[in-house]
């Protein structure tokens, strides 16, 4: 059985929600610089933002007032490349499993 939706469209339709309720990673981009948003799981006091091509990450609240001069921390082993690669290849399991139609 083939799969009537796909990676992209999933990904869409979670965007159109507020971003407080969103449960997919999502790209946002200020004064140059690119970051993934991870969403806000049940006990997070804020959402975090990971720069896309490093290991560093911020407060979103922080990205949200300030932009590309938000204060970025080095994170051990996360990146938002690595955010978006770890959402799309869940999707696809998804997917193939049947749970999405």
């Amino acid at each position: 059985m083939a799969a009537s939706i796909s990676i992209d469209e999933i990904i869409a339709q979670d965007r159109e929600m507020h971003p407080n309720e969103r449960t997919l990673p999502w790209e946002e981009t200020r004064d140059g610089i690119t970051v993934v948003v991870e969403p806000k799981p049940h006990w997070a006091e804020d959402m975090r933002v990971f720069r896309l091509d490093a290991r560093e990450y911020c407060r979103y609240a922080e990205w949200a007032a300030y932009g590309g001069r938000a204060r970025f921390y080095g994170h051990i082993d996360t990146s938002g490349d690595d955010l978006m690669m770890k959402a799309r290849a869940m999707i696809a399991r998804e997917i193939a499993d049947g749970l999405w139609s």
